[in-house]
């Protein structure tokens, strides 16, 4: 008896030991794991938690740190600074073993923002084809933070996460900004580059920043103390859901191109002869339509030879205004359920006949201006062939909506994303950062001039890593040009982020020059991850000798009807890009009307002019939302900031 006692306390015993091993195992943060890169020449935090005063030691580079749990259960080390290299092993043990394998030491960078600095590989593939089948590279990586939020405290760990390497698979995921910025960084310097994707498109920058940075600003302050009611988030994403399927249902249930399932309005057979013509691309609004909201439906005959038919096919549909879903010969081929992304759909071979060919596009559009972005590509591309589809289309109302309101965007509210993107962020040693945002934040562009340096400060704060590098995106060019000098709230943000450069240890990529008048996420991102990584090497990396920005507007001086400008970042020289005269100056008296402007460079000076302005007071230059044409430039290629002379606020 007494021996079977004895054998029932040790399973006993053996059980409480399992458990409690279990209870205390070590674990990690998502970012310390496989094929992470560690920050070099820093004493980086390695951390984590266990069993309450549980000893951890950590091995790596032939020296071991000791670290012992608190009583909540975390722990830390600080590793000795490290050059540059990898692969390397961690080991951490505590009542359990973990490995870290394929560890590299280099430079992390945190990448952050709203769509342009999320917009992927993927999205700008047909410009980068050939960059993408040779990405292949070990020592460049990507960390992918999730996309989430949380208002009510800060978070100390991602839910998902994990260390990629370039190559042509994995780079289709990497933020095509950065990983442009790190292959630039890494040609350069020959180290390894890790970088943290912590972006999300239309977010705010007030999205981005602590509850202590908020109480300068009272009203994003107050919104966050609102949305921490969690019965109060659902709630509203409730009725946003309940009112977007409820329009979706009755628009489907009133759309005539569904009401006869013998022949809907997608299939060949359906006689669409006497259906209206409109050319495409356009908006309907332009045509007798108006500008109503609900379905519209579009089709194009497209006649075919037997020698492309039997083969895959690529459909380039432009942009499209707001959702779309695209029929071939009676066949779906594919579907898009916003505005934004390029139309690229692939056709397998068979769905194509010789002869006639049926294309159906059902459009819907939920408010504003609805149909095809003009100065898109709109094409059938079979091998080397390029079927047109520019041109009359035939077109017929489905159903009429009233404008569906927009969603709430709770995931934008201010100090959501700091708490949930962010926070976890914080121990974990970086170089420096790179932002591209604005856009979302460009109807308030004088409160962003106070916004924007409040947030640097409150990263660096957390950080508590001193002044790091912050190098940041002005905004592109966006939106029709104007025939005469005019207000722009977009000139008014990228001003507010020119000023922004006097925060230390900043500096600012141009890209007037490569945006897109009618996409708000232009696909060049190569130029803008050079610019970027021009920035680094003067900020982040100590390279006096290399120009790394445009001209930046430093002084006007009046010498009788003419105003002479002075620039810094002029590098070997001003010039005005392709030749001809200097274009995008504009001038005004005192009576502020501004007229467009001669101008000149004289000894790396610009002298600014206009015979309608006989004693002039102010210039602008590349002052609007779209600045086609401006073209003052260094010698070295990099495009001039926008600037104004005056201060005079909006009429």
């Amino acid at each position: 008896m007494n021996r079977i006692i004895n054998h029932m306390v040790s399973v006993l015993w053996t059980l409480v030991m399992i458990c409690a091993s279990l209870h205390s195992q070590v674990r990690l943060p998502r970012l310390i794991s496989d094929g992470m890169v560690l920050q070099r020449d820093a004493e980086v935090k390695i951390w984590g938690w266990a069993a309450q005063h549980e000893q951890i030691t950590v091995s790596f580079l032939d020296s071991v740190y000791c670290a012992k749990a608190d009583s909540a259960g975390t722990w830390s080390v600080k590793l000795a600074p490290a050059s540059a290299g990898g692969p390397y092993t961690m080991q951490i043990v505590g009542s359990n073993r973990i490995t870290i394998a394929d560890v590299m030491v280099g430079d992390v960078w945190v990448c952050s923002g709203q769509s342009n600095m999320e917009l992927s590989m993927e999205r700008v593939r047909p410009l980068y084809e050939s960059e993408i089948a040779m990405s292949t590279n070990p020592a460049i990586r990507q960390f992918i933070v999730p996309q989430t939020f949380n208002v009510r405290q800060p978070q100390s760990d991602f839910a998902s996460g994990s260390w990629k390497a370039a190559d042509p698979e994995s780079v289709l995921r990497f933020s095509a900004v950065a990983y442009f910025f790190a292959r630039e960084l890494y040609e350069r310097y020959n180290i390894p580059i890790g970088l943290i994707n912590a972006s999300l498109g239309g977010s705010p920058a007030e999205a981005w920043m602590s509850e202590e940075a908020l109480r300068a600003f009272p009203h994003y302050y107050d919104e966050a103390q609102r949305f921490k009611d969690s019965a109060l988030i659902v709630r509203i994403e409730a009725e946003d859901n309940r009112r977007f399927e409820d329009w979706h249902r009755r628009l489907r249930q009133r759309d005539e191109g569904y009401k006869n399932p013998d022949t809907p309005w997608y299939d060949p057979a359906y006689d669409a002869s006497k259906w209206d013509i409109m050319n495409i691309p356009g908006y309907w609004s332009e045509t007798t339509l108006g500008p109503v909201n609900g379905v519209v439906w579009f089709r194009k005959d497209i006649r075919l030879s037997a020698t492309v038919v039997q083969k895959e096919a690529l459909l380039l549909l432009g942009r499209i205004v707001d959702a779309d879903s695209v029929y071939i010969n009676g066949i779906f081929v594919g579907t898009t359920s916003y505005q934004y992304p390029p139309r690229r759909y692939r056709i397998p071979a068979g769905v194509l006949n010789e002869g006639e060919n049926t294309l159906v596009v059902r459009v819907i559009n939920s408010a504003g201006r609805g149909g095809f972005v003009p100065d898109k590509p709109y094409e059938l591309i079979i091998d080397d062939v390029k079927t047109d589809l520019r041109g009359p289309w035939r077109y017929r109302l489905g159903a009429t909506m009233e404008p569906l309101a927009s969603p709430t965007f709770i995931r934008w509210k201010p100090l959501g994303l700091h708490n949930a993107m962010l926070a976890p962020l914080f121990p974990y040693h970086i170089k420096g950062v790179i932002w591209y945002q604005g856009e979302s934040n460009a109807d308030r562009a004088m409160e962003y001039r106070r916004l924007f340096p409040a947030m640097i400060h409150d990263w660096r704060n957390k950080w508590q890593q001193g002044d790091f590098p912050f190098l940041f995106v002005q905004l592109a060019n966006f939106m029709e040009a104007k025939k005469k000098p005019s207000e722009s709230q977009w000139a008014l943000l990228r001003e507010s982020q020119l000023k922004t450069l006097s925060v230390p240890k900043t500096a600012m990529a141009v890209t007037i020059d490569i945006g897109e008048w009618n996409d708000i996420h232009p696909l060049n991102k190569k130029d803008v991850g050079r610019r970027l990584a021009l920035a680094a090497q003067r900020v982040a990396y100590g390279d006096t000798a290399v120009v790394a920005s445009g001209p930046l507007y430093h002084s006007a001086r009046v010498e009788k009807n003419r105003i002479i400008i002075s620039f810094t970042e002029i590098g070997s020289g001003l010039m005005a890009k392709g030749g001809g005269p200097l274009r995008g100056f504009a001038i005004a008296g005192a009576d502020r009307k501004f007229v467009w402007a001669r101008a000149i460079v004289e000894q790396d000076r610009v002298v600014v002019w206009s015979d309608q302005i006989p004693q002039p007071v102010a210039v602008r230059y590349a002052w609007a939302d779209n600045p086609e044409g401006a073209n003052l430039f260094n010698k070295e290629g990099l495009p001039a900031s926008p600037f104004r002379t005056d201060d005079w606020a909006l009429q």
